[in-house]
């Protein structure tokens, strides 16, 4: 059987053994399943443009005509060396196009890139089974492998980036390989001329910014930090930020820190209640996190919630006054936290 462990994915496909006439690369995560295959290519055929050494297939056509595939791996480039055919998958079946390639000699490289396989799923029981064959699959990057992505794009661009921004670009990315190389590469086109990529870089370019903007909102008001929730509340709502999108955002941190108030208010310390957290507080939140559970008291979130509470119904009630009812309220929970900071 020879199917690759994620881990090992990237050491198999560079050290190819030479046995192996057909690579399957499938997944859930499609951008890195073509990033790949794409770099697979390269590895084999140094000109990518020339026909007589590359050919590409649609997984469709040769299911319909199996004999076009056995015919173009059969084939003899015209200048020699490695011929290779891309087959792209689809949605009809492409076992019986590679059956008789696997089963005979195959003097080319055959890269079969598909979507997300099921374990026993005939193209993928057929290569992990074929002693000719390699299965790799491809699933969602984790956080390490996230960084070393990061470390090597900016590298390549002649950036460093701190250890912070780091963490938080690490945090806004991921899921999808190809999506997550556009957002790094949106930030070095961000910060061209700079020697290093700063959190603030990152807060500004990367993922859904007002998003970002409202846990600022929401992080400054609940510590009791006036100015600053009243500086993050401008700068959100001049990004066209709704001001029930803000009250409701409100509401749900008020909501979650009522019951750790609790725990608090047992004995246990602010920054054990926010250590064990669920799901984990990220760790950008957790300073501030902790300070709104030394400045609220049960009593006080509570009565900070009932009047987020009030505030949502009458912004949406009269969204002419909306922007003044989520400014007032904003201030009201920074001050009232700020009284009650110990």
């Amino acid at each position: 059987m020879v199917a690759v462990r994620p881990g090992d994915a990237e050491t198999a496909l560079a050290r190819r053994d030479p046995g192996k006439s057909v690579v399957l690369i499938f997944g859930p995560d499609t951008g890195l399943v073509h990033e790949r295959a794409q770099g697979l290519v390269r590895r084999a055929v140094p000109d990518a443009h020339d026909p007589f050494a590359l050919v590409r297939l649609e997984g469709d056509d040769i299911s319909s005509d199996p004999r076009r595939l056995i015919d173009e791996t059969s084939t003899i480039g015209l200048f020699g060396g490695e011929r290779v055919v891309w087959v792209r998958a689809g949605s009809r079946n492409i076992v019986p196009a590679l059956q008789p390639v696997l089963a005979g000699r195959c003097d080319a490289l055959v890269v079969v890139e598909a979507g997300d396989l099921k374990k026993g799923a005939p193209l993928r029981a057929l290569c992990e089974n074929a002693p000719n064959a390699l299965a790799i699959a491809c699933y969602a990057d984790s956080d390490r492998d996230l960084s070393r992505l990061v470390d090597s794009m900016m590298a390549e661009a002649g950036l460093a980036i701190d250890r912070d921004a780091r963490d938080l670009l690490v945090s806004l990315i991921g899921g999808d390989r190809l999506a997550s190389r556009g957002e790094i590469a949106k930030l070095i086109l961000y910060a061209q001329g700079q020697q290093r990529v700063s959190l603030e870089d990152v807060r500004t370019i990367v993922g859904d910014a007002s998003a970002l903007a409202l846990d600022d909102v929401v992080d400054s008001a609940l510590a009791g930090e006036t100015r600053e929730a009243m500086a993050a509340l401008a700068k959100a709502l001049g990004a066209a930020t709704r001001p029930d999108a803000v009250l409701g955002s409100l509401l749900r941190a008020l909501t979650a820190l009522h019951p750790m108030a609790l725990a608090v208010a047992a004995g246990a310390s602010p920054d054990q209640v926010v250590g064990s957290a669920r799901p984990p507080v990220h760790f950008s939140r957790k300073a501030k996190l902790e300070k709104a559970l030394r400045a609220l008291d049960p009593d006080r979130c509570l009565k900070a919630l009932l009047a987020v509470d009030d505030a949502v119904l009458a912004a949406r009630r009269n969204a002419p006054l909306a922007p003044a009812i989520c400014e007032r309220v904003v201030l009201q929970v920074a001050q009232q936290a700020g009284r009650g900071r110990r």
